[in-house]
């Protein structure tokens, strides 16, 4: 009889050892892309996109991104990804996964560059790898809010 109540208490305590960590991974916090400055660049990616990956790249190596990107937040997105991130784009705060915010903004092209400014309104949005002298013309337009003043593809005739 007692080997038996040792037994019991023993897997009483396991099942209440599993269901607290049970209940701990599924509270998950929600990783913020609500710029904090007064620009934002979020990048939607794909585990299998290669350009995804020289992009990255580009930004870790070019000094001329670096510098073009000094003082705008930059946000990645993996679209096949489920974690939960809080955004206002569009204006409203609201908590989505990863693959929900990516379909929303319709980026379904890989990697998908969304400038977005600090109230969450979409600014411009580029599906595909740009090379560098032109992503760095595209940062600057943004940056410089020469959006407000003419259309991208001249800014960038003039700027490359």
């Amino acid at each position: 009889m007692r080997v038996i109540y040792k037994f019991l208490f023993i897997v009483f305590i396991f099942l209440i050892a599993c269901s607290s960590g049970e209940e701990k991974s599924q509270v998950q916090e929600a990783k913020s892309i609500i710029p904090k400055n007064k620009y934002a660049l979020l990048i939607v990616e794909s585990k299998s996109c290669i350009y995804c990956a020289q992009l990255k790249k580009d930004i870790k190596t070019e000094k001329r991104l670096q510098e073009a990107l000094k003082g705008i937040d930059i946000y990645t997105l993996l679209y096949e990804s489920y974690e939960p991130v809080k955004t206002n784009i569009g204006g409203k705060v609201e908590v989505l996964s990863e693959k929900e915010l990516a379909r929303k903004l319709k980026a379904t092209s890989f990697p998908n560059l969304i400038f977005y400014d600090k109230n969450g309104n979409l600014i411009l949005q580029i599906p595909g790898y740009l090379p560098p002298e032109k992503f760095a013309c595209v940062i600057n337009y943004v940056k410089k809010e020469e959006f407000k003043k003419e259309r991208l593809e001249d800014y960038i005739k003039k700027c490359a």
